[in-house]
């Protein structure tokens, strides 16, 4: 495995095992998550499961959003909600830093 891939966040590095242990769950757990189509693990070309670090990141908080109470239903939906939140903002700052460089203000256009 080339250093690319160990700083790839999506490259599944990680077995069905290693995850569970690695979120201190059940493998259950996981096969849960990948049924309900929240976190779906990637398969390898022997069809096991496999883990990007960006995938145990969504099982973790899953994990603790379902352990406060929430319905896995309603967990999957704040973690979509807050991964489509968390890229809404980097757009938006990429779009504000490009601005600053175009404009070179501050960040805004001169009137």
């Amino acid at each position: 495995m080339g250093v690319d891939k160990l700083d790839d966040e999506d490259y599944p590095a990680w077995t069905m095992g290693q995850a569970a242990e690695a979120l201190d769950v059940q493998p259950a757990f996981l096969r849960s998550l990948d049924a309900a189509e929240v976190v779906q693990a990637h398969r390898s070309s022997g069809g096991h499961r496999r883990y990007s670090r960006r995938q145990l990141r969504l099982a973790a908080r899953v994990r603790e959003l379902f352990d406060s109470g929430m319905t896995l239903a309603a967990a999957d939906r704040i973690v979509r909600l807050e991964d489509q939140l968390a890229r809404s903002q980097a757009e938006n700052q990429e779009l504000r830093r490009r601005l600053g460089t175009r404009s070179g203000t501050d960040g805004r256009q001169e009137e």
